[in-house]
Formats: structure tokens, C-alpha cells, sequence
């Protein structure tokens, strides 16, 4: 059996079952209270044991992981206060991604991998906008063309709009307004970077679940300060790993530890906008994947941030302080508070405004998945170094992983971009040789048939005269029997 990991001390060590570590958490408290050390020492705590993690670095100073921390009167102390008397500092094998290639490996996905659902929340469609892009993945489905990178959909969007009557009969109208929005998102997503994101070689979720020659697992750091200035790009991101870590991993039952902890920060921007169907769609990823042995946990400032029916899920807490300046701010203490195995010995409401920097509440789930009363604690110290690398040492890092240079260089292999150009360039040459049949048509005619022509115009202007309308009788009177003359 797997050993526990030592994570806060109360009056008493307070231990996070490996076991019990894919039933989800929540790391909350206002900024500047102690959630990224948090995030950190779990992190470590899990690579510790051979569980493998991926996390965001929003901030910019989780990169330090990478090596080994030293003497800080911050960590001195709290290694005193905790009577910490194996404590020692080490580094942990990092692996840096970077969806802009600029400071970690490129991460990439395709196209058709995000799919419809999720690309209509990143492109910020209406349901109609939405059905018409599910029409769109449909007609390239249907024609056997791959949407691999963004120039793949914005080509197959300009095909079904300029042929949108050939396909009305058979999916519904699809309109020019539509088509427009859809175009409009795909260039807003470009400008923002977001073609840097889609193509191949795609992301390989195994490259994400390894461990290092010690047996640590590995801790996979994406940078995120960047990404964070797209929010919609970020969260869907992470949103879209969830849900292929959840597809293409197969039951893992009851493990003794997670096969990966997935730890999604700033999580209050996956549900912020979202549409019903779309968190309907997170509330089933969360609550169907631990069986696959997967962690998720997440990081916010408020656990109020997160729908009742994820915050539901979410068995392991450790709750930082909360500020409670307006009667708003009350209430939202009163409420997380609420969220708590209640613990006849601690005003748990009156706590979380007390808390200092690196304390919290903390509950966690027993060997029989039943939540521990909270308890006020101080969090363990992280082992790794606080300061975050220099370019030199990130660089280095990069430059030793195992799979440096799969993933930076590009490939762009026929797509549907491919396919349909060399469809408009057979048009168009069906229509140069339809209009040339049309001009061979229209050349001069033989001079017999000119010289008919003339002779026809001539009887034609004889018809207005005199002589003219007497031949015309007669022949007429001649045909129906008229009276000669």
C-alpha cells in the first residue's frame, strides 16, 4: 500500500491518501494567501511517488520545480514549526510545454480533435453560428478531408458557404451571416496565436505520463502567463485535455495512486460564459473520470467560482483566507465555509477571514471516502526552489527532456486545405472549357447560312411595304384557302 502523503499539520499531521487522490479537490483563498505553495507541495508530493502531473504556470514561478531549493528564512521556519526533522530540499524532472513554442515544447491539437462543442465556445458562437460549424465538420467528415490546423477550417467554412444551397436540402439553412462569424472567430483566434495551437504532430497524452530513471513522476508544466492574456483560449485548453484524458484512457478500477493529477488553475474561466451544454459536459468529465485514474483539481479564489454539481465532486479541500469587506464578501465566506465537514471545535466561517499566509482549512477523504471534519492547519514546505529559472537553466531543461525536437518540428501533411484547393482549381477549369464550348458556339457562321440570313432580314423589312404585305396574303390564302383574287 501506498504510503500517505504528509501535505498540513493541525494539532496532528494531517495526511492525503494516495488512494483517495483521484476523487478531485479544491485549492481556494483570496491572491496572495498561499494557493500556488499549495499547488506546489502537492505537486511535489505526487511526483514523489510516481504519480505524474500536469499544471498550468500562470504566474511564472513554478519553473523552479526543476531544481532543487535552498535555505529560505521562510522555509527555515516553517520546517521548525512543523518539527519537519527529514525535511530535505530536491528537484523534481519537469517537462516544459508551451502552446507558443517560445519557452517549451509546442503543445498541438487538431482541429478535428477539439471538435465542434468545443471550438463554438472558443470562437464565441451562438447556437445557431454552433450548428452551422457542426454542419461544416460534418460535410468534411462526410468527404473523407481532415480539419487539421486553421487554415483546413477557414478553407472548408468558405466551401459550404459558397455551396450552401447544394447542402440546404440535406442539413438546413446555412446562412452567409453565419459563415461570416464563424470566419471573423477563426481570424480573432489567429491574431491571438491560437494557429501556433492547432496542427501536428498533436499532443501524445502518454508524452505526459512518465517518470524519470528515480521513479518520480514527471511534472509537466505548461506557461501559461502568455495564454492567460486569451482566457477563452486557455480554459479550453485545459478543458479539451480533460476530455481526451478522459476518451482515450481506458478503466483503471480502484488504483493505489492516480495514473495523473491534472491541476487546472484559474479555474473559475472554464465556467465563466459557458454554455449549459458545455458544463453539463465538464460535470460528466469530472464525475466519470476518476475511474480512469485520473486527479483533477482544482484552483480558484472562490469555491463558489465552480458550478454546485462539480464543487459536489470534490473530496480533497485545502481552503486559504477569504476577505470579507462587504456584506456580498459575507456571504460568500458564510457559504464556503458551509462547504465543510463542520468541526465542533472551530467557528470554520469566522476562520477563513483569519488565516494567515501558508495557513488553512483543510479536510480530506478517509479510507472510506468520507470527508475528515475541517481542521485549521499550516501547509507543508515545498522541497523544490521558490525563485523561478533563468532563461539559461529553463532552456537547459528544455534541451534535456527526451522528447525535445518531436514536438518542434511541424508537420503539415494534405488536408482538407489541400483537397479542396485542387477541387476550386478543377472548377474552374470545367468552367474555362464550358465557356469555351459556349464561344465555339457563338463563332461566325458559313457564308451560305450568311448569305440566308441577309435574304431573310430582306423579306422581313419587305413585309412593311405594299408589295410586301400582298405576297403575304397570297401565301397565306394560298395555305387555308382563301379566296383568290
Amino acid at each position: 500500500m501506498q504510503e500517505p502523503l504528509y501535505i498540513a499539520r493541525s494539532e496532528h499531521e494531517i495526511h492525503l491518501l494516495p488512494k483517495m487522490a483521484n476523487r478531485h479537490g479544491l485549492i481556494a483563498g483570496a491572491t496572495g494567501t498561499g494557493k500556488t505553495i499549495t499547488l506546489r507541495v502537492l505537486a511535489e508530493q505526487f511526483s514523489s511517488i510516481g504519480v505524474p502531473v500536469f499544471m498550468a504556470d500562470v504566474k511564472g514561478d513554478l519553473s523552479g520545480m526543476a531544481l532543487a531549493g535552498n535555505d529560505h528564512p521562510k522555509i527555515n521556519e516553517r520546517v521548525k514549526l512543523l518539527g519537519l526533522q527529514d525535511f530535505r530540499f530536491e528537484d523534481f524532472p519537469v517537462v516544459f510545454w508551451d502552446v507558443f513554442g517560445e519557452l517549451g515544447h509546442p503543445v498541438r491539437t487538431t482541429i478535428s480533435e477539439m471538435g465542434p462543442l468545443l471550438l463554438s465556445r472558443l470562437l464565441n458562437l451562438n447556437d445557431v453560428q454552433s450548428g452551422v460549424l457542426s454542419i461544416i465538420f460534418k460535410v468534411a467528415d462526410e468527404n473523407g478531408m481532415l480539419l487539421l490546423d486553421l487554415k483546413d477550417l477557414r478553407s472548408m467554412t468558405q466551401y459550404v458557404g459558397d455551396n450552401s444551397a447544394e447542402f440546404k436540402t440535406q442539413y438546413g439553412n446555412i446562412s452567409t451571416a453565419s459563415i461570416g462569424a464563424i470566419q471573423r472567430g477563426l481570424l480573432t483566434i489567429e491574431e491571438q496565436g491560437g494557429d501556433k495551437f492547432f496542427g501536428e504532430p498533436a499532443l501524445n497524452l502518454e508524452d505526459l505520463m512518465q517518470t524519470d530513471s528515480q521513479g518520480k513522476g514527471v511534472v509537466n508544466i505548461i506557461t501559461a502567463d502568455k495564454l492567460m492574456q486569451s482566457p477563452k483560449l486557455y480554459s479550453t485548453f485545459l478543458l479539451w485535455m480533460m476530455s481526451e484524458l478522459f476518451e482515450q484512457l481506458p478503466e483503471a478500477g480502484d488504483p493505489e495512486k492516480p495514473k495523473l493529477v491534472f491541476f487546472f488553475d484559474e479555474a473559475h474561466l472554464l465556467f465563466d460564459d459557458a454554455p449549459k451544454v458545455l458544463v453539463d459536459k465538464i460535470e460528466q468529465v469530472v464525475r466519470l473520470i476518476r475511474s480512469k485514474g485520473i486527479g483533477i483539481y482544482f484552483i480558484t479564489q472562490n469555491p463558489l467560482d465552480l458550478p454546485e454539481t462539480v464543487l459536489g465532486q470534490l473530496g480533497n479541500r485545502v481552503q486559504h483566507a477569504l476577505r470579507a469587506f462587504t456584506p456580498k464578501d459575507q456571504k460568500a465566506v458564510k457559504s464556503a465555509a458551509d462547504t465543510f465537514r463542520t468541526n465542533p471545535k472551530l467557528d470554520t466561517a469566522a476562520a477563513i477571514t483569519q488565516l494567515g499566509v501558508g495557513e488553512a482549512l483543510v479536510s480530506v477523504l478517509d479510507e472510506k471516502g468520507t470527508p475528515t471534519i475541517v481542521e485549521r492547519a499550516l501547509i507543508c514546505p515545498p522541497a523544490s526552489r521558490i525563485a523561478p529559472l533563468t532563461s539559461e537553466e529553463r532552456d537547459k531543461v528544455v534541451r534535456g527532456s527526451v522528447i525535445y525536437g518531436h514536438y518542434e518540428k511541424t508537420v503539415d501533411r494534405e488536408s482538407a486545405y489541400e483537397h479542396l484547393k485542387v477541387k476550386v482549381a478543377r472548377q474552374a477549369e470545367e468552367k474555362q472549357e464550358a465557356l469555351s464550348v459556349k464561344n465555339k458556339k457563338a463563332e461566325p457562321k458559313p457564308q451560305a447560312e450568311v448569305l440566308f440570313g441577309a435574304l431573310a432580314k430582306s423579306a422581313a423589312h419587305a413585309i412593311g411595304s405594299s408589295v410586301g404585305r400582298q405576297i403575304i396574303r397570297g401565301v397565306l390564302g394560298s395555305l387555308f384557302g382563301g379566296r383568290k383574287r
